[in-house]
């Protein structure tokens, strides 16, 4: 792989690194929203392992994508 298509992955595997920590960090702000949402409220713990399940596949899939474009660089 060339050398500046690994650097554009290894960047785009930390944006979504980032996004997947960033769920975390706004999900406790975002929740009193989503409640006021009346089709949620029967299913608001559905709709909270969503989420978490989103930012989970988020932070595996950009450390997969670092991990595997750093590795390309140095061998």
């Amino acid at each position: 792989m060339p050398k500046n298509k690994a650097i554009i992955q290894i960047c785009w595997g930390l944006a979504l690194l980032l996004m997947g920590v960033a769920v975390f960090f706004r999900l406790p702000q975002v929740m009193p929203e989503i409640r006021k949402i009346e089709y949620f409220t029967s299913s608001i713990g559905f709709v909270k392992f969503c989420f978490y399940l989103l930012g989970v596949l988020l932070i595996v899939g950009g450390a997969k994508k670092i991990y595997k474009n750093i590795k390309s660089l140095n061998g």
